[in-house]
């Protein structure tokens, strides 16, 4: 839901009504997985999307309903062989959907977790989906704070413990509970949407193909430090405006700033006297994804300088270099997008092979 809240809160200030959909279940083949978001606002605008097409239409009627009503929905969408032109999924999954109306009197923790989200803080929205309390009703939870109710004290106690759990976590799915609270129950459903702040992609090299990296970094949702010691080319005017742009040694930089398990380090400088130190510090550090750019000759020589530096096989083994995927890519902008490929490629498990030389579903089985 990241991606459409500019438009949620546009439309959440203005105090217009608008029906938000989000899915809350899915299983097998599924094109979307909880969370994702479509929302239908006034004038009959749109934005997000819950199924990559194959629901959207009779979403945006549910949710003109659910405005309209004011009383949210649970709606299950599926493939039906004895109906293949019914509305469903032609992959042949199943995703169930929340769709509530939100307005300021109906929903009025809304703002305060989309300025958070647009912050980078974290929080966790739990809304009740189904069973005796009030479907739509949300609880937002925060690190230090809590707003919102789901209709009962125990409820919310629980609630938001388990809210805290998953925000430290990152992670997003449904629980169930007694009316009150009670954990060995299911009752109710309430869906639990973490927003972690946004990973981290540090660029070393404030090169052209640092600006392209930076780019894509930034539409995928990173947030982008490009970091490079000279100063003539780490300028801000080379990178978008959401760029973060550090001028300092690369290792002194990395040393100083904080990495976890979904940091992506992309190294390219392409230079002995940067590399080597900066290489040093990053694999003995969490990070999801370490590369650095270069031919075969400068891998192997920087292995060898790695070495002898003391940075052990294991520590090597996670150097993705020379880094991207094979795809014959020559613009500073083909490179980028090789990157990228091969950073969402590690990310979710994916082999890097063209789909038509692959067979089975092409996505992943999910369990909700």
């Amino acid at each position: 839901m990241r991606e459409i809240l500019p438009a949620l809160e546009r439309w959440y200030a203005a105090g217009v009504p608008f029906g938000l959909a989000t899915v809350v279940a899915v299983s097998r083949s599924a094109p979307r997985g909880p969370g994702a978001a479509m929302a239908v606002g006034p004038d009959d605008e749109v934005v997000g999307s819950v199924s990559g097409g194959c629901v959207e239409g009779a979403v945006f009627e549910l949710a003109q309903e659910v405005v309209a009503s004011g009383e949210a929905r649970l709606e299950t969408f599926g493939y039906s062989d004895e109906d293949a032109f019914a509305v469903g999924l032609t992959c042949g999954g199943e995703l169930t959907l929340l769709v509530r109306p939100v307005t300021p009197a109906a929903d009025p923790v809304f703002g305060a977790v989309a300025a958070s989200v647009a912050r980078g803080e974290p929080v966790t929205v739990a809304t009740v989906v189904d069973g005796p309390a009030p479907r739509g009703a949300a609880l937002a939870v925060w690190p230090g704070a809590v707003s919102g109710t789901l209709g009962t004290a125990g409820l919310d106690a629980a609630v938001t413990a388990d809210a805290r759990g998953e925000l430290a976590l990152g992670a997003t799915g449904s629980r169930h509970y007694g009316p009150r609270g009670e954990r060995r129950e299911d009752a109710v459903t309430v869906f639990l949407h973490s927003f972690a702040p946004p990973p981290r992609m540090l660029v070393f090299g404030a090169i052209d193909y640092a600006a392209a990296v930076a780019r894509i970094g930034d539409f995928l949702g990173y947030r982008v430090t490009v970091c490079d010691a000279r100063p003539v080319f780490a300028t801000p005017k080379r990178f978008p405006a959401a760029v973060e742009v550090v001028v300092d040694w690369p290792h002194r930089y990395l040393r100083g700033t904080d990495t976890d398990g979904r940091t992506v380090i992309c190294v390219l400088t392409h230079d002995p006297k940067f590399d080597v130190p900066l290489l040093e510090e990053a694999l003995r550090r969490p990070a999801a994804y370490i590369g650095a750019m270069g031919s075969r000759r400068t891998h192997d020589e920087r292995r060898r300088r790695l070495t002898e530096a003391g940075v052990g096989a294991d520590e090597l083994a996670r150097l993705r270099s020379p880094l991207g995927l094979d795809l014959g890519a020559r613009t500073p902008e083909e490179v980028a997008v090789s990157v990228a490929a091969e950073i969402v490629a590690l990310r979710w498990g994916g082999s890097g092979v063209p789909l038509t030389a692959t067979a089975g579903a092409i996505h992943p089985a999910r369990a909700s």
